[in-house]
């Protein structure tokens, strides 16, 4: 697989990462041997940037990557993220969200227990999940340099700040890559963020390119999901948003269906062709998804299809927020 080029300070990802999150949390149920295998397979494949969370499970994400990576660390690039906090699993399984920290003796903490569930002596690429309020930027990113200074962490990041925040942590010490959603129906990064982004020399990590599986034109009905997803929880899966959503998508399937690909071939060739400082991380536990989204790295989109494409989901189309009220308050900060 082609390799892209994520900030100014060296880091070379494949074009398409993997993301973890699904295989511990919040999409229904999870099968670890099935998860252990698209691991692999994605390595065979060229896949080599895995994506992860101390949140997911929580903690348990972490851990079976790093089961799944014994013997293979040296191939792969690893991201994970510190900064949400959760409570254990006290109703349906589900471990609420308990506060946001970013308190440089909890950026340590964090890191050195993450360190210890991955198995490794390093991690590559580092993110505050979530930015703290209660905290100013310069001191997160500050721990988070001695963490990089001390040979624990490579590489830096940040999930979904905002300009300002961006900028005054890039003046702290360098940012890698942010990590935000965007896919065909989440564009809010179009306007502003990606041209500091490349002002600033900051790579882009998409997550959710697939836009949490709508994007693939499969899913039929909010009632399809299982009772401990989180998607019956986010709006733009809800009553009529969930209808007119797969309005558009029915279309951008039409199109998909011309050039013999799948909705979400098409929707993640998309992103990848926004820019090559973009890598998507789509998610997925089973190897049958994996290769479907790994072909959809050769496949391109000409002028007249963006066009098209633009026609049918330009920004703002989608209808519903991408998150419930409560973690859309979390976002660009």
């Amino acid at each position: 697989m082609e390799q892209r080029k994520l900030g100014s300070e060296g880091l070379t990802v494949s074009a398409m990462g993997l993301g973890c999150m699904g295989m511990s949390d919040f999409y229904g149920e999870r099968n670890e041997a099935e998860s252990i295998a698209t691991l692999h397979r994605a390595l065979d494949r060229g896949v080599d940037f895995f994506d992860t969370s101390d949140m997911y499970g929580p903690f348990t994400n972490e851990e079976l990557l790093g089961r799944a990576l014994k013997g293979q660390r040296n191939q792969v690039i690893v991201a994970t993220k510190f900064g949400i906090m959760r409570s254990k699993p006290v109703k349906d399984g589900w471990a609420p969200i308990t506060g946001i920290n970013g308190r440089p003796e909890y950026v340590r903490s964090s890191c050195d227990a993450s360190l210890i569930r991955l198995g490794t002596d390093h991690i590559d690429l580092y993110y505050q999940h979530r930015v703290d309020p209660e905290v100013p930027i310069e001191e997160t990113v500050g721990a988070m340099s001695d963490l990089v200074s001390a040979g624990k962490v490579r590489f830096i990041g940040l999930s979904e700040a905002s300009v300002q925040t961006i900028r005054r942590a890039h003046a702290i010490h360098p940012v890698t890559a942010l990590q935000s959603e965007y896919s065909l129906w989440s564009r809010d990064m179009e306007e502003e963020v990606f041209p500091t982004l490349r002002e600033l020399g900051i790579g882009f990590v998409a997550y959710s390119p697939l836009g949490r599986g709508f994007l693939t034109g499969q899913l039929q009905s909010p009632e399809d999901f299982a009772a401990d997803d989180y998607r019956r929880n986010s709006p733009r899966f809800q009553g009529d948003n969930f209808t007119r959503n797969r309005n558009l998508i029915d279309r951008i399937t039409a199109l998909a269906a011309r050039k013999g690909i799948t909705a979400g071939q098409l929707a993640l060739a998309w992103v990848m062709s926004q820019g090559s400082d973009i890598v998507p991380i789509p998610g997925t536990k089973r190897c049958t998804y994996l290769e479907e989204n790994v072909a959809a790295a050769a496949v391109t989109i000409t002028a007249e299809e963006q066009q098209e494409i633009a026609g049918i989901i330009p920004p703002g189309a989608a209808s519903g927020e991408r998150y419930p009220a409560a973690m859309m308050s979390l976002v660009n900060r």
